[in-house]
């Protein structure tokens, strides 16, 4: 890719992500229709204008040619991540569309939402992570077996849930910072950025609400320092926030497509879109503590492990309280209130393959990184967070 690539949109680019931004708007007011699901497929619309008019498709029939015709016009566009990005993204909408007309098991849309290799974490994965967790915990002076090790250490970094919001403001402030220096300049006053709500009975860990500037940490699983740091960096800077800001002022200011302001759950752009919050850690320095490296290995094991409940529960079709034990038995750190959280998440099947995102977003994003001179930083990281990616598109930076 050219400089230019990297900073600017072709007309034919720009027009191409219109349409696709009102038919995926589309798609998302037939479903929400049709299920009753309030969440819907587009879970954020930064279109706060309201000028994106939904297309107006009347049966997931009328969805399936409108995304056939774009699918083809995805081949037309001149920049090649444009074309791969857009043509997967049809492929998404499309399996969506008849997962909700004909019905479509789970392995069939990890396939084609996520475009991820079918099953579980695979064990010796798990087995690895085990041991690098129990190796470093010994190095830190945390005796017994590793679950032993996980207990100590999590007492003794444990933030009780009458501290969260305040801590949290803390870590936010700095994090700000830290991303401003390290990562790119954040295009907004730190009087836009983003407070925390503690919460409960919710089913997942935080939530960056970003029309509310507000991320909704849940404080019934067991909550450390180091796993506040991910969250801040995860929700807000460099993460969510940072994307959905970045995305949504070139989208406004016509510097990038239209669909930039929308994020789609169950597609092509999920993996990607978690993979890049989950580098955040590395991206401000919040990485280079043994406790903190404690905890990004506990973050990639209970993805790991989450994807194996969720397999268990719609792939195996085994009972929700059989797949509760064998998450509890597996879970190291968290308590039982990460147990119900993650077993309300992955129950749900309108979401259950989203926790494949979380395990397979760092890999396709920290590599990219890792391989990337010094000279370049800067311009991967607005090739990452100007535009939406898929798997294959984040390793397309040139």
């Amino acid at each position: 890719m050219t400089e230019t690539s990297v900073t600017e949109t072709s007309e034919a680019t720009l027009s191409h992500g219109r349409a696709v931004a009102t038919a995926l708007l589309g798609v998302d007011r037939l479903y929400r229709t049709e299920s009753g699901d309030r969440t819907g497929l587009a879970v954020l619309n930064m279109d706060t204008e309201g000028s994106l008019e939904p297309d107006d498709l009347a049966s997931y029939g009328d969805a399936r040619t409108r995304w056939q015709e774009l699918r083809a016009g995805a081949a037309t566009l001149p920049e090649a991540d444009r074309r791969v990005y857009y043509e997967e993204l049809a492929r998404s909408t499309l399996a969506f569309v008849d997962w909700r007309d004909r019905g479509l098991p789970l392995e069939a849309q990890l396939g084609s939402f996520l475009h991820v290799p079918v099953g579980p974490a695979p064990e010796p994965e798990l087995d690895a992570l085990r041991e690098r967790i129990r190796r470093l915990l010994g190095r830190l002076g945390y005796g017994g077996d590793l679950r032993a090790q996980c207990a100590a250490w999590e007492a003794r970094h444990r933030v009780p849930a009458d501290e969260v919001e305040g801590v949290t403001a803390e870590l936010l402030a700095e994090a700000w910072d830290r991303t401003n220096e390290r990562v790119l300049p954040i295009p907004a006053d730190r009087s836009d950025g983003m407070r925390v709500e503690t919460v409960r009975g919710v089913p997942y860990n935080a939530r960056c609400d970003y029309l509310e500037r507000t991320i909704r940490l849940n404080v019934e699983p067991t909550l450390t320092l180091p796993g506040l740091r991910h969250l801040v960096a995860h929700e807000a800077y460099p993460g969510h926030y940072l994307q959905f800001k970045v995305r949504e002022t070139l989208a406004k200011d016509g510097r990038a497509p239209a669909d930039n302001l929308l994020s789609i759950v169950n597609s092509a752009s999920s993996c990607v879109f978690e993979g890049i919050a989950d580098t955040g850690l590395a991206l401000i320095g919040w990485d280079e503590s043994d406790d903190d490296r404690v905890q990004s290995l506990l973050t990639r094991y209970r993805a790991g492990i989450g994807t194996g409940a969720a397999w268990r529960l719609h792939a195996l079709g085994q009972s929700p309280d059989t797949v509760s034990g064998w998450l509890r038995d597996q879970s190291l750190a968290g308590g039982e209130g990460w147990v119900r959280n993650r077993m309300a998440f992955v129950a749900a099947p309108q979401r259950a393959v989203l926790i494949w995102s979380y395990w397979w977003g760092e890999p396709s994003v920290a590599p990219v990184l890792r391989r990337t001179p010094q000279v370049d930083r800067a311009r991967v990281l607005r090739y990452l967070y100007s535009r939406m990616h898929s798997n294959r598109t984040v390793g397309m930076f040139r």
